[in-house]
């Protein structure tokens, strides 16, 4: 079953379990699994499990964002909206990586580019990106690269 029908099949559980929250989150997915593919190529587009979990990883960035202003500015009530929300786009992701198994495809990768430093992290990055198959933000994997390039 991919991605997109598993939200579907989901989608349509919470329509049936009546779950407003779940059944909220999961239509605003769709919408931008659909936005993104239309991006892509057209109305007829197809993503990829790669791509939808891309647009997955950046409906949950924006909650995680969302929690971290709503918790300065005092929103408690806000915050726990956001954090339902993100545990639930959390169900779609793929596992993510430890950070042992981080910490050891970005030495690999760092060895097969044979880069020495943060100048050529650009290379490094998307090589890492490559290998990360989407287990691993952005974030986490330019951090890790900085860090083992620094030494």
């Amino acid at each position: 079953m991919t991605l997109l029908e598993r939200v579907d099949s989901d989608l349509k559980e919470a329509m049936r379990a009546r779950d407003a929250t779940r059944l909220g989150v999961l239509r605003m997915l769709k919408s931008a699994l659909k936005y993104a593919a239309i991006a892509k190529s057209g109305a007829e587009a197809e993503l990829s499990e790669a791509e939808a979990a891309q647009v997955i990883r950046k409906q949950a960035r924006q909650r995680q964002d969302s929690i971290e202003s709503f918790e300065k500015g005092g929103r408690v009530e806000l915050v726990k909206k956001e954090k339902e929300e993100l545990s639930i786009l959390n169900g779609y992701l793929p596992q993510a990586m430890s950070g042992d198994e981080l910490a050891r495809i970005v030495r690999e990768t760092i060895a097969e580019t044979g880069a020495t430093s943060k100048a050529q992290m650009g290379a490094v990055m998307k090589a890492v990106q490559a290998k990360a198959a989407g287990r691993a933000d952005s974030r986490t994997l330019s951090a890790e690269v900085q860090k083992q390039l620094a030494l």
